[in-house]
């Protein structure tokens, strides 16, 4: 399903049919939540202040697919992201005067981010939440090889969550 925002106007959200917690998060909330955190990190790049990203949310077994073929890891993980911004592939002017510039894929399986959700205490609409938005600042080129650049990481997922009203969601 796409959805037009701004300074996202472009969100396409694709709910696996299949899995029994798709809709834990609707595509309205998606929405708000992407564009509140593209306008906190000050969007750069497009002429027309236009930005695209997609957003799936999936099983272990579809992750899992997506982790071995990419970084030859045979295992389900919570999230990937595939930033369009890292690859060499010229961007036309004239189409970025008209189009949003595209910033990538985002890939959450729910299975594994309801196993956590459980292991930390949380809802599994928090720990969605959360690993979209650690998902949207790889797409932004943030990255965590050392502590140090972790520490900065999570500090700026929690900012974006707060900034959306996001608040963690403890459970039982």
């Amino acid at each position: 399903m796409a959805t037009t925002l701004s300074p996202l106007p472009t969100l396409e959200v694709a709910l696996d049919p299949e899995h029994p917690q798709a809709e834990v998060i609707t595509a309205d909330e998606w929405e708000t939540w992407f564009t509140q955190w593209g306008q906190q990190m000050a969007l750069e790049g497009s002429p027309i202040g236009a930005y695209e990203l997609s957003l799936k949310l999936t099983t272990d077994g579809a992750i899992a697919a997506l982790n071995h073929q990419f970084r030859q890891l045979d295992q389900p993980t919570d999230v990937l992201s595939f930033a369009a911004l890292e690859t060499d592939f010229p961007q036309i002017d004239e189409l970025l005067t008209t189009e949003p510039l595209y910033l990538g894929d985002i890939i959450i399986s729910l299975d594994t981010a309801a196993r956590q959700a459980a292991e930390a205490g949380h809802s599994l609409r928090w720990e969605t939440a959360w690993l979209a938005a650690h998902g949207f600042l790889h797409l932004l080129g943030w990255d965590h090889p050392d502590d140090p650049s972790l520490v900065a990481m999570l500090d700026k997922q929690s900012e974006l969550l707060a900034a959306a009203g996001l608040k963690s969601e403890k459970v039982g």
